[in-house]
């Protein structure tokens, strides 16, 4: 039975994951061996409804908003991240939940970071994704700075590789927020399919080759942006020189994307198919 057979009789069986999940028709592309080696990456082949590997991967938790009033309660809960066939499934539920922290929230939700594991300046980082859709939904890959607890953001810097706001199913954006530029004054650029076709039908590959003094965003092996320090507000700061570690989460609501509204569903679901670094041969990795 190949891997399509197999995920299609799972999905089959298993009413907790959407029937027809499209794999689509979007191959990996592999960065050239001879410019890039791998240095790190979880395939989420581990054992079906499990947790994703501890070693590489912790659970952000709370309820409170994030910064950007968002509605939902991050958990450390397999209801809301674990492996399946070969994949991370992020779940955001339309739930009643309290967390330990007291707070109560009405949807529940998986924020997974690199930031005990792997923290690294400069490289090409990777994602294979299927985000989904709708009113309120906000699936991203994105990166921190490490010294966020030291420095607080936005002086600690944020690379947004994929943004998807769920009223817009056609559109990514990739952004960056810093010192001077943060929020709704954050450097961005869209990235558009063509023929009304939606993110959200397939899977994509979303990449950022990251060296010094140069940001570029890559979309299905396509490149949409270019970012220098030219590109900075005057009298502002670059902020990408140090180690930044990377997310994935699923958010509900926010300053952004705006409120779930009558026409949203839940479950909605955000699928991984792999995430991987890799550097240039003369660039150290920090894994601090």
């Amino acid at each position: 039975m190949n891997r399509r057979q197999s995920i299609t009789l799972l999905l089959c069986l298993c009413s907790a994951i959407p029937l027809f999940l499209n794999f689509g028709t979007t191959a990996a592309r592999k960065p050239n061996s001879t410019e890039w080696k791998l240095v790190w990456n979880d395939e989420f082949d581990g054992r079906d409804r499990t947790a994703v590997d501890s070693s590489k991967w912790t659970n952000d938790i709370g309820g409170s908003g994030w910064g950007n009033r968002e509605l939902q309660y991050y958990t450390d809960r397999i209801t809301n991240a674990s492996q399946s066939e070969g994949l991370l499934v992020i779940k955001a539920s339309k739930e009643h939940y309290t967390g330990r922290d007291k707070i109560t929230r009405e949807y529940t939700s998986a924020r997974l970071t690199t930031r005990k594991s792997l923290n690294v300046t400069y490289g090409r980082f990777e994602a294979r994704i299927k985000v989904p859709h709708g009113q309120g939904v906000w699936p991203a890959f994105w990166m921190l700075g490490q010294d966020i607890e030291k420095v607080g953001w936005p002086s600690c810097g944020e690379i947004d590789i994929m943004e998807l706001i769920g009223k817009e199913p056609s559109n990514i954006y990739g952004t960056i927020h810093g010192p001077g530029y943060s929020g709704a004054k954050g450097i961005s650029v869209p990235f558009s399919l063509k023929n009304n076709e939606r993110f959200t039908d397939g899977f994509h590959v979303f990449a950022l080759e990251w060296e010094p003094a140069t940001l570029r965003f890559y979309c299905d092996g396509v490149l949409y942006q270019t970012l220098t320090p030219a590109n900075l507000p005057r009298g502002t700061k670059w902020v990408y020189d140090r180690p930044y570690f990377l997310l994935l989460n699923l958010a509900i609501g926010g300053v952004w994307p705006g409120n779930p509204d009558a026409t949203t569903t839940f479950p909605q679901f955000m699928y991984v198919d792999y995430v991987r670094v890799y550097q240039r041969a003369t660039v150290h990795q920090s894994t601090e």
